[in-house]
C-alpha cells in the first residue's frame, strides 16, 4: 500500500476551541489538531482501512502553533508500520506523526 492522501482544509477563526486557548494569542490545540487528522483518514476508505477500527497514535510531534484562519494540508501516507501523517500550513510543518498499524 503506497498510496499518499492529501486533505486542505482551513481552520475558522471562529473555530469553538480556540475559546479560552488562549485569550489575545488563539492557538489551536493539539487534540483538535489530531482530531482534524483523524477525520482526514476517516473519509478516505484506503486510509481508514490502514488504521483499522481502532486507531491509535504511536508518535506525534507539534512543531509550530495552529492560528485562526489558518490553511493547512494534511498529507498522509501507509506504510509498513502505520499510517505516517504531516500537517503543513504553507512551507512551515505544524505536525508529524504516525498511528499505529492495526493488530492483524
Amino acid at each position: 500500500m503506497s498510496a499518499m492522501h492529501r486533505v486542505e482544509l482551513t481552520i475558522r477563526a471562529d473555530h469553538p476551541a480556540f475559546a479560552g486557548h488562549f485569550p489575545g494569542d488563539p492557538l489551536l490545540p493539539g487534540v483538535s489538531l489530531l482530531a482534524e487528522v483523524l477525520e482526514a483518514v476517516l473519509d478516505d476508505a484506503v486510509m481508514a482501512a490502514a488504521v483499522g477500527e481502532s486507531p491509535r497514535i504511536g508518535a506525534v510531534k507539534f512543531l509550530a502553533p495552529v492560528r485562526p484562519g489558518a490553511r493547512l494540508a494534511i498529507t498522509l501516507e501507509p506504510g509498513p508500520r502505520g499510517l505516517r501523517f504531516e500537517v503543513r500550513e504553507g512551507e512551515r510543518v505544524a505536525a508529524t506523526g504516525q498511528f499505529e498499524a492495526p493488530a492483524r
